[in-house]
């Protein structure tokens, strides 16, 4: 078994003495230590560097009073240090999580938090209990790399998640982001260095069953299912099957999840097994991107040679990373570990009539159809509309904003500008669609104006890094309203297709 030693790894060469730091501010908010006190084996303890020149660069206030925090206080100079993690709050032990997971198909097993710390957990307004989690903090014990971020991919990942939340897909959140003041050199360049501070409904990633697996410990495997459970889907509790009753739930969740990716044509980028939450809530920000023109074999990964994320392959890699939990679950499903194999194949099985259901509900919405259309029917409606935008190349979010004004039968605002062929397919499939009464409010509320198209959100970072937030901000603004016109400059060119210049775009594992 594990044991929890304190270490750090080496320090940057910037870092002053942490000795110098107030471990125990009595203004700072309190946090409870409650997966380091439960899980030891899976924690190793974290020691935050210090910031020699901290500066708020975006606090999320809304999530703020969520977790009944003072932005007042998170402003001063105390309350910095708390979300760098270098001042402990009262009840405050930090750990940088154990975990393993399936890279690129390749099992490690021990990745864990290398340059990250939960600082405690804390209750929300709903009572609900949400992790408190620092990202870029410095080196741990399991740092692959030297442990710190940069202002750019920790800006990156405050837009995609207010993005995300909006659309209503369930997802970590950035409370802050923290310029540290200390430049970090990264492949040749000297960039500004930053702290996220994310909240969660917790950090525990099917990495974390593998780990335990790994190692044969199934008095663990029941404990994590049994802390998951509890945490997560509390409806199961007392259930006289525990550990098969929460791989069906989490199954249920990810074919849920993923729909919604599809819906809104999300590509995360990178989904190994350490970065799907039990949860089913999207973390990691790093190498995602939302279409433009729709392609499912779209990949913005700049690593991601063979396709192995993309766009139309994401339920199954969902579905693989689910194979891989079960694995992970099988000595805690039955005594017999090839019969607890067996079991799991049965769950995760599941998983594609799930995915369908939840998808064909997705595009029911997406489409406008009432609950009196045949699954059948959206389904066939939603395929083809999809093989069409695909040959056509046809920009995703703007098609299916265009639906609202074509739910009377006239197709031409979407057949502006168009080929004929293509103009004429739209045409064709507008009349079988029309002949199911799809409801335009419906539709309106479901297809939003403004996604994060990729060139603007790169546009934004960039001024970011050079020290104007302003283009964050107004992007930020705009995205937590995703079905409300607005009439901006910033606001029609965000509703807009991109330029043909601006449409090859690549992202990088930055975060």
């Amino acid at each position: 078994m594990l044991s929890a030693p304190d270490q750090d790894g080496p320090p940057g060469p910037w870092v002053p003495p942490h000795s110098a730091v107030d471990e125990h501010p009595t203004a700072l908010p309190a946090l409870t230590s409650a997966w380091a006190d439960t899980f030891p084996e899976l924690s190793r303890s974290a020691r935050p560097r210090s910031t020699p020149d901290p500066r708020l660069l975006v606090l999320n206030e809304g999530v703020a009073r969520d977790l009944d925090l003072d932005p007042r206080l998170l402003r001063t100079d105390a309350g910095l240090r708390f979300l760098t993690g270098e001042r402990r709050a009262p009840g405050s032990r930090p750990v940088a999580q154990v975990y393993a997971g399936h890279q690129w198909g390749v099992f490690r097993p021990l990745l864990g938090d290398g340059r990250a710390a939960l600082l405690g957990e804390r209750r929300d307004r709903t009572g609900s209990l949400r992790d408190v989690h620092a990202k870029g903090i410095g080196p741990t014990s399991m740092s692959r790399v030297d442990g710190f971020a940069t202002v750019g991919p920790m800006l990156r990942e405050f837009v995609m998640g207010e993005a995300m939340h909006a659309l209503g897909i369930r997802t970590t959140r950035a409370l802050a982001v923290v310029a540290t003041g200390a430049p970090r050199l990264l492949d040749g360049e000297v960039l500004p260095g930053a702290v996220l501070t994310r909240v969660a409904s917790s950090h525990v990633r099917y990495g974390s069953f593998e780990y335990a697996s790994s190692r044969g410990d199934r008095s663990l495997l029941l404990r994590l299912v049994d802390h998951v459970t509890r945490r997560h889907y509390p409806h199961l509790i007392g259930d006289p099957d525990p550990a098969r009753a929460l791989l069906a739930a989490i199954a249920a969740a990810a074919a849920d999840q993923t729909a919604r990716w599809t819906g809104v044509g999300f590509v995360h980028g990178v989904l190994s097994t350490d970065n799907v939450l039990v949860s089913a809530e999207t973390i990691d920000y790093g190498p995602c991107a939302f279409l433009d023109a729709y392609d499912p074999d779209a990949v913005f990964s700049s690593i991601d040679h063979d396709g192995r994320y993309a766009y139309g392959r994401q339920p199954e890699i969902m579905r693989w990373n689910l194979d891989r939990l079960g694995e992970a679950l099988s000595i805690a499903l039955a005594d017999d570990p090839s019969q607890g194999r067996s079991v799991a194949k049965e769950i995760v099985s599941t998983f594609d009539g799930l995915y369908v259901d939840a998808w064909t509900e997705v595009f029911r919405e997406k489409l406008g159809l009432g609950p009196a259309v045949p699954p059948l029917t959206v389904r066939a409606l939603g395929e083809d509309v999809l093989s069409m935008l695909a040959a056509h190349r046809l920009d995703f979010t703007r098609f299916w904003r265009h639906l609202v004004t074509a739910t009377g039968g006239d197709p031409s605002v979407m057949q502006h500008s168009l080929s004929a062929p293509a103009a004429s397919a739209i045409g064709a499939w507008t009349l079988r669609w029309t002949a199911h009464a799809p409801d335009a409010a419906r539709i309106a509320a479901t297809n939003p104006i403004y996604i994060p198209r990729n060139h603007i959100v790169d546009e934004a970072l960039t001024a970011a890094v050079q020290g104007d937030l302003r283009p964050v901000e107004d992007l930020v603004e705009v995205l937590r309203t995703p079905y409300r016109e607005r009439e901006t400059p910033l606001a029609r060119r965000l509703a807009s297709a991109p330029a043909d210049a601006e449409r090859p775009f690549v992202t990088f594992c930055g975060t």
